[in-house]
């Protein structure tokens, strides 16, 4: 008899399941961390993820409830759904966590970044940033005669589009914060 000539994951009619239960897919994840707010908390939570080779995109910190000693950690990290689960079981066994949400599975979330520009210029190109800050609604934090700091906030794509328009108008420096995402209430 001749070997069966199947390929890997062509047909649903086998009785072996020969589709890979894997992914090589790399996804970006949101996950909120509802920790005890005491000293070391951070450092356990950030030395998993150097411990282990993962890589932090974005992360907040903000305190959530001052009498039960809660804070919140938002971490946007990037994986295989593989490594995500990893990390959420991780986080999930540290003894000052309490929660971990992952905002990008568990449904519809509002992102927002912070970010700061600072743009350096003259006559007309102040004129000019000045009018791209109004229509994305950014505001002027500080003023020379030189130059403007605006204050953004907005999705990330809003804040690299903002960027992309200012840099020839003079655009020198750019400071931007971690992703804050919160789950939407429905």
């Amino acid at each position: 008899m001749s070997p069966l000539k199947i390929k890997k994951g062509a047909t649903s009619h086998s009785a072996y399941n020969l589709r890979p239960t894997f992914s090589d897919v790399v996804e970006r994840h949101t996950l909120a961390v509802l920790v005890e707010n005491e000293p070391g908390v951070l450092a356990r939570v950030i030395g998993l993820f150097s411990g282990r080779g993962y890589n932090i995109d974005s992360l907040t910190v903000a305190e959530v409830d001052h009498t039960g000693h809660l804070s919140r950690i938002t971490i946007v990290t990037s994986g295989t759904p593989q490594v995500i689960e990893q990390i959420k079981a991780q986080l999930g066994r540290i003894v000052s966590v309490h929660d971990v949400h992952d905002l990008t599975v568990e449904g519809a979330s509002v992102e927002r970044e912070l970010a700061m520009f600072k743009v350096v210029g003259q006559g007309d190109k102040r004129v000019e940033a000045l009018r791209l800050a109004d229509i994305f609604r950014a505001n002027v934090v500080d003023s020379t005669l030189e130059s403007f700091v605006f204050e953004i906030t907005g999705a990330p794509d809003k804040i690299d589009a903002f960027a992309d328009l200012m840099r020839p108008l003079g655009l020198t420096d750019v400071a931007r914060t971690g992703v804050a995402a919160l789950s939407r209430g429905e």
